[in-house]
């Protein structure tokens, strides 16, 4: 064979044979599955319980009691108490203020004088009388005698008991120159001055009790099913079902509460709010931690409603589009699962039905959710 065909033939199948030799030995080209980088969560691990459902609501203060000193004779004032002045405190039974008693006490000496003439002329009608029944029975006085002897001590006994009605009038006229406190209390504001005539009638004063306070707090119509009363409660509570009630309010940088209980409903639901007002009683007793609650302070109010049991709460934070969540699998992956929401509150949430205990529950805030999705869960 001729060497020029014979090189090229040789150098081709040379090269084919290298050619194959490196393309059996060239690695397998694998593709390679990317993941995006889990988004970090934080999560919540949920437990049931038992939750009471409490009602917010605010209201002022005012006294359960509030009164007008008001004289019930006229005349000059004497003498003031030092209590009786904007914000004095008294006790039931202080004296407030005197009116000038000589008045009074001459017409009660009078009244007492004319009572004495009275007696004794009733006393003497009724011996006469009785002396001519038995000499009428006798028949040694006539008829006319003894009807004259009855009308004189029938007039005698009337005039004995308007003595009596007079005597007492005038011992209630005297007593009523002292105006005494009612009850415990402080004083509101006062309209007085020694030396000043006052008449029977005219305010002077409003007091009014500081044993408890209540305070008026709107409830909505659909709240009222919280506090777990009967239906038809209206007016007072039984005491058995009175709910609690905690008012609170802030002294500067203190905040302070005050105990009660919810004591009545009043009888008609506002038309146009849809409000029914409780009233809540807190007995008052000062101390150095808490002071006396004062007439008139704005209060926020929280009422104990009714308990329920078997509820999970969480932060609303949790709450995706109707009324779902995202729960979190062993593996780490988001699943929607609708819920059953017992009542919104203002940051959290009650759950009824949905969850089980031990799930985790994504409470972060998320744009985009994807079922499946995986995360990075952090106990929140």
């Amino acid at each position: 064979m001729n060497k020029k065909i014979l090189y090229p033939i040789l150098v081709l199948v040379l090269g084919l044979g290298l050619a194959f030799i490196i393309g059996s030995n060239k690695p397998a080209l694998n593709p390679i599955l990317y993941e995006p980088t889990p988004r970090t969560v934080r999560v919540t691990e949920v437990r049931s319980g038992s939750e009471y459902l409490g009602i917010s609501s605010q209201g002022t203060v005012q006294p359960r009691s509030q009164s007008e000193l008001i004289p019930e004779v006229s005349g000059r004032v004497v003498w003031i108490s030092p209590s009786l002045i904007a914000g004095g405190s008294f006790r039931e039974g202080d004296t407030l203020l005197r009116i000038d008693a000589a008045d009074y006490l001459s017409a009660l000496q009078r009244s007492e004088a004319q009572l004495k003439r009275s007696e004794v002329e009733y006393g003497f009608s009724s011996d006469e009388l009785r002396r001519l029944q038995k000499l009428h029975k006798k028949q040694l006085a006539s008829q006319q005698q003894l009807d004259s002897a009855r009308r004189t001590a029938q007039v005698a006994e009337a005039n004995l008991n308007d003595s009596r009605a007079s005597t007492d009038q005038a011992q209630r006229d005297l007593a009523r120159t002292e105006l005494h406190a009612p009850f415990d209390g402080l004083v509101r504001n006062e309209q007085v001055d020694m030396g000043q005539f006052v008449t029977r009638g005219q305010s002077i004063g409003t007091i009014y009790a500081t044993d408890y306070v209540e305070v008026r707090l709107p409830i909505s119509a659909d709240q009222l099913a919280y506090l777990g009363l009967p239906i038809s409660t209206r007016g007072q509570i039984a005491q058995d079902d009175r709910p609690p009630v905690t008012v609170a309010s802030d002294f500067g940088a203190t905040r302070l509460l005050w105990a009660g209980e919810l004591v009545r409903l009043e009888a008609v639901i506002d038309e146009r709010s849809r409000m029914i007002y409780g009233v809540a009683r807190l007995h008052i007793e000062e101390n150095e931690e808490t002071p006396l609650l004062p007439v008139g302070m704005f209060v926020q109010a929280e009422i104990r409603g009714r308990k329920v049991d078997n509820v999970i709460r969480l932060p609303r934070s949790a709450m995706r589009d109707n009324n779902q969540v995202l729960v979190v699998d062993a593996e780490n992956r988001l699943h929607f699962r609708q819920v059953k929401v017992l009542r919104l509150e203002h940051d959290d949430m009650l759950i009824s039905e949905g969850l089980v205990d031990g799930e985790r529950v994504c409470i972060s805030a998320m744009q985009t959710v994807v079922e499946g999705m995986l995360v990075n869960p952090v106990s929140g």
